[in-house]
């Protein structure tokens, strides 16, 4: 495959999420790290206009391959290239951003603990809250908290020796009622760390409590008429309601961590890998594996683990996994289900997940056989089926109050459609609008014709209704001698049910499913190919009436004159002298006289 039909692919599957992207050039060698709000567009404009800069014209030329981490938010996505390209160095990334760019808050390790911004972290047992990629969300913050809560802001050593000794006073922020002076002893130690439990859960983000209190401080305000306080309250409260507290990178206290997970499906696994410092994610690889037997998630996530970690020689103690599996003796394995590793694990699953989707869109372009191979293995699995259904026949009725009752039947021949292969259906003898009768005959007629021609037979018939149509669709193949020779399915609209001979119960298939998509393919293409002819019908029917009508004029005339003058339009506006020559003197001077009364 030449470079520029690769990068045309590559970019072809990129979603439209937030995340990051890196490119590498011919030798796999890092060029360039950069964010995006939506990846496929950011990096499509790479390529899909002119570069103004030099350098940015040679990065271009340069790449060979494209590699991204997805993220839930922008913000992550600005947190995540930080990390990489102090991690990959790229070539092409400048003014490179150190850990002080971003501020945290703080709770300090002490006796009454303070409540600050920093951009240093200390490994003094102090817990640290971000990092935050706006400086006002942190000053928000703490703003709040202060207003809600009075706290010491002194760095005193407010041991209890020390303040039974008397050693302290109390300043003017105990005066301004700013602090309740734990410095004298007028707060105690309980009572202080109460308070920091509730800062330390607005800060995670349950804002429930200080939210309806500030609500209570604006009506409060209002009702003194008070507004300006009123709305610097409410000002708060639209912050507060807007503000996610959690990014990706939540708690610098998962350090040195790997993350596992795994997606699979009939003929592959996807083993995602991301390598967390300090709550950051500093590595992110997917590896594909392709099964040989029936290997289970287990085994296949167990072989991934040992490859990766060997690979980018992880000497990481602990990983996090989404079910037991046997590692090295001396890692310890974590199995997340709540919190900030669940968030990481359920992270790392989409990345896999999204890696997986890529990797098809690829395929289906560059090896369509493989493609077809694998939705075949996945229906068969699906559908219960002895055999793949390489050959796929869907049947519809159409008709409107029971007038030109039509049906189709659409082929689909390793999960495309097979277009000459359609076939159109006259219903011939059933009277009225009777589905039931109507799929009865169209089944029957369709498989006596390719029994007699000695043609092939489908692997699977798709009936588009419920049980009631494929119970039709069932005595005419058990006329045939086809019962259970040939499996059928029915698929009900409502709640896309999937049904099955002899089974009341219906199947009901993930809404995601690269097979309930294909069945919902081939019933909206019979729909349409159905409709599409009923339509047709109707409207020759309606112009044939219209000459029909006139007085000595069949069916045969009609279609006749149609056939040389191409509409209705025509014929009126045509002389007796060109009527005469298409259908006589007789006949062309009653239409002429119809049309030029």
């Amino acid at each position: 495959m030449s470079k520029s039909v690769s990068l045309k692919v590559q970019l072809s599957s990129l979603p439209n999420n937030p995340g990051v992207y890196q490119f590498y050039d011919a030798d796999g060698k890092i060029l360039y790290v950069g964010k995006a709000k939506n990846l496929k567009k950011r990096v499509s404009s790479y390529f899909n206009k002119k570069q103004e800069y030099g350098k940015t014209r040679v990065l271009v030329k340069k790449i060979h391959s494209i590699k991204h981490i997805v993220v839930p938010t922008e913000s992550d996505a600005l947190l995540l290239e930080n990390n990489l390209i102090k991690k990959l160095l790229p070539r092409y990334n400048v003014l490179l951003k150190d850990d002080k760019s971003y501020p945290w808050i703080c709770i300090k390790n002490e006796r009454f603990p303070r409540v600050f911004s920093t951009r240093k972290l200390i490994k003094d047992g102090s817990e640290y809250f971000g990092p935050y990629t706006s400086m006002k969300t942190v000053r928000t913050l703490l703003d709040l908290v202060k207003s809600l809560y009075p706290l010491r802001t002194c760095n005193y050593d407010l041991s209890e020796e020390k303040i039974g000794a008397g050693k302290y006073k109390v300043c003017l922020d105990y005066h301004l009622g700013n602090c309740l002076g734990p410095c004298e002893g007028l707060q105690s130690e309980k009572e202080y760390h109460d308070q920091i439990e509730d800062i330390r859960q607005i800060i995670k983000g349950n804002l429930k409590n200080s939210i309806q209190t500030f609500k209570q401080q604006m009506k409060d305000f209002a009702e003194k008429m008070e507004f300006e306080k009123a709305q610097r309250v409410k000002d708060k409260i639209e912050v507060l309601e807007n503000y996610q507290a959690k990014s990706t990178v939540v708690n610098p206290k998962i350090n040195n961590v790997d993350v596992f997970s795994i997606i699979s499906d009939e003929t592959h696994a996807y083993v995602n890998f991301l390598q967390i410092s300090h709550g950051a994610i500093i590595r992110s690889h997917t590896l594909e594996i392709k099964k040989k037997l029936d290997e289970t998630d287990e085994e296949l996530l167990q072989l991934g683990i040992t490859e990766i970690r060997q690979r980018f020689n992880s000497k990481s103690k602990e990983v996090y996994l989404p079910f037991p599996v046997t590692v090295e003796d001396d890692v310890k394995v974590t199995l997340p289900k709540l919190g900030d590793k669940r968030r990481i694990l359920d992270l790392s699953e989409r990345n896999a997940r999204f890696y997986r989707q890529d990797r098809l869109k690829q395929i289906k372009i560059t090896d369509p056989d493989r493609h077809a191979k694998r939705i075949m293995a996945q229906m068969k699995s699906d559908l219960r089926l002895s055999e793949e259904p390489r050959h796929i026949e869907c049947f519809d009725n159409s008709n409107i109050q029971g007038s030109n009752p039509v049906a189709a039947c659409v082929v689909f021949k390793n999960g495309k459609p097979s277009k000459k292969d359609y076939r159109h259906f006259n219903i011939k003898t059933v009277e009225g609008p009777d589905d039931f009768a109507s799929m009865e005959e169209v089944v029957f007629r369709r498989y006596k014709r390719l029994l007699d021609e000695e043609e092939p037979l489908p692997q699977l018939i798709v009936i588009d209704g419920g049980k009631g149509q494929l119970s039709s669709a069932l005595k005419s193949l058990e006329v045939l001698g086809l019962r259970r020779k040939i499996a059928i399915i029915g698929i009900a609209k409502r709640l896309e049910e999937i049904y099955f001979p002899d089974d009341p119960v219906p199947l009901y298939l993930d809404k995601r499913s690269e097979t309930l998509k294909i069945i919902q393919q081939l019933r909206n293409e019979a729909h349409r190919f159905g409709i599409t002819h009923h339509r047709n019908k109707r409207s020759k029917g309606a112009i044939s009436s219209e000459l029909v009508n006139i007085d000595g004029i069949g069916e045969k005339t009609a279609q006749q004159l149609l056939k040389s003058f191409k509409s209705v339009k025509r014929i009126k506006e045509a002389s007796l002298e060109t009527l005469t020559a298409s259908v006589g003197v007789s006949k062309a001077k009653k239409i002429y006289k119809t049309f030029h009364k």
